[in-house]
C-alpha cells in the first residue's frame, strides 16, 4: 500500500482547472484538499531565498531536507507554510513559477515531498491534485483523473487569472500569447524529466474541460466517485 485509496487523484497540465475542481469536489465531499504543486513551490521559494544555485540539485536536495512545510487541507482555507509562515502568496510570484519545473525535476525533491504529500492524504479522504499523483503518489486511488484542456483555452483561463504568477506584459493578446508561451514551456519541462514526467496514468479516465465548465467537470468527478464506491449517491 502506497497511498490512500478512498482518495481522488486528479492530475493535469496548468490552466486545466485542476485548482478550482479539486477544491469544490474536497469541498462537497468533505474531504481534504491537498495541492501538491504547493510544495514544490515551497521548496523552490526556500531555495530562491537561500540564494543556492538551482541547477546544483545537491544543493536544492539539503535546502528541500532543512524546510519545514505543512499544508493547511481544508478546501475553504487552504494554505502552505514553510517554517511555519504562511507564504501562499510568495508561492505565486513570477520567481517561483519560472523556477519550480527545474526545482521538482531533482528525483530525491521528489522523493521527499512525495512522502509529505501521502502524509497530508492520509486515509480519511482526499482530493489531490498535481502532475504524478495516480501514477506515484497515490497509485491506489480509486478514482484517477487526467484533467485537459486546449492550449488555447488554458492560456486563456491563465491570462484572466490574477494568480497566474508570471512576469507577462499587461493586457490583451501579447498578455494571452506571454501565458501560452510560458505554459509550453512548462509543460515540456513537466513532460519531458526523468522523473515522474506528467503524463496520463494506466486507469486514469481523461476529461477535456476545453467546452466544460467547471460544475460539469465537478459532477463528473463526483460521478466518477459514486460509482467507484467511494461515495454514496447524495454527494452533489
Amino acid at each position: 500500500m502506497t497511498g490512500a485509496t478512498r482518495a481522488i487523484a486528479l492530475d493535469g497540465p496548468s490552466g486545466s482547472g485542476k485548482s478550482t475542481v479539486a477544491r469544490r469536489v474536497a469541498r462537497t465531499l468533505g474531504w481534504r484538499y491537498v495541492d501538491t504543486g504547493a510544495t514544490y513551490r515551497a521548496v523552490t521559494l526556500a531555495a530562491l531565498r537561500s540564494g543556492v544555485a538551482l541547477d546544483d540539485a545537491a544543493a536544492v536536495v539539503e535546502v528541500a531536507r532543512g524546510s519545514r512545510i505543512a499544508q493547511v487541507t481544508d478546501p475553504d482555507a487552504s494554505a502552505t507554510t514553510l517554517d511555519g509562515t504562511d507564504v501562499s502568496e510568495a508561492l505565486r510570484g513570477a520567481d517561483v513559477t519560472a523556477s519550480v519545473s527545474a526545482v521538482s525535476a531533482v528525483p530525491e525533491v521528489r522523493r521527499l515531498l512525495v512522502a509529505l504529500q501521502r502524509e497530508l492524504a492520509g486515509t480519511g479522504g482526499a482530493v489531490v491534485e498535481g502532475r504524478d499523483i495516480a501514477a506515484v503518489v497515490l497509485p491506489d486511488a480509486r478514482v484517477k483523473v487526467y484533467l485537459d484542456a486546449s492550449p488555447e483555452e488554458r492560456a486563456r483561463r491563465r491570462a484572466a487569472d490574477a494568480d497566474a504568477g508570471v512576469a507577462l506584459p499587461s493586457g490583451g493578446t501579447a498578455l494571452q500569447e506571454a501565458v501560452a508561451a510560458d505554459l509550453a514551456r512548462r509543460d515540456a519541462l513537466d513532460s519531458g524529466r526523468a522523473t515522474s514526467p506528467l503524463a496520463v496514468a494506466p486507469g486514469a479516465v481523461v476529461l477535456d474541460s476545453s467546452a466544460m465548465d467547471a460544475d460539469a467537470v465537478v459532477e463528473r468527478v463526483l460521478e466518477l466517485a459514486r460509482q467507484a464506491g467511494l461515495v454514496d449517491g447524495a454527494a452533489r
